[in-house]
């Protein structure tokens, strides 16, 4: 009898971490936090996108996304001879691309600028001057450019695709520079 009762309460423990394995499993993972071009992470695509120039203190005029969010090159991407992103991973997290999968509406920049490149996972990001575009996940409102000058490589991209200049409280030193 009593061996009849262990494996009944194993069977039943089994089964209950079977079962939360399997509701882990359920789970996408994705996050539904604001995307780069207002849309979310999550697997839902981005719409078209809307690129605009913004006047931001302590940057200067700088290329701002459908809902004011600031734009920043990387400079450990390329632009020539072929545009290429190099931030995946933990990078893309902190610093979510600029994707669309329609046209491009620009207003204040020069629409020969703007194109798209194609990522690895086949999304297409956003580019300027041959430059890939991104987000900064620690800005939290539209016009702020926390992300300026972190780590000596990321910059708000000017509409001709330059880096901002970096004002006086940008961030040289600081954040997740990748």
């Amino acid at each position: 009898m009593l061996r009849t009762q262990r494996y009944a309460v194993g069977t039943v423990a089994g089964t209950f971490v079977l079962a939360l394995a399997i509701s882990a499993c359920g789970s996408s993972g994705t996050s539904s936090a604001p995307g780069p071009s207002g849309s979310s992470t999550s697997s839902a695509r981005p719409a078209a996108a809307t690129l605009s120039t913004a006047k931001v203190d302590k940057v200067g005029t700088v290329v701002v996304d459908g809902k004011g969010f600031v734009l920043y090159r990387f400079d450990k991407d390329t632009a020539k001879p072929a545009s290429k992103s190099n931030c995946y991973g933990t990078c893309a997290t902190q610093w979510p691309p600029a994707l669309t999968t329609g046209s491009v509406n620009v207003k204040g920049i020069d629409r020969s600028l703007v194109s798209t490149v194609t990522r690895a996972d086949g999304s297409k990001q956003l580019t300027l001057a041959g430059r890939p575009l991104y987000r900064y996940a620690e800005d939290n409102a539209p016009h702020e450019a926390s992300g300026q000058g972190v780590g000596g490589i990321w910059f708000a991209a000017t509409p001709t695709g330059a880096k901002a200049a970096t004002g006086a409280g940008a961030t040289s030193g600081g954040g997740s520079g990748y």
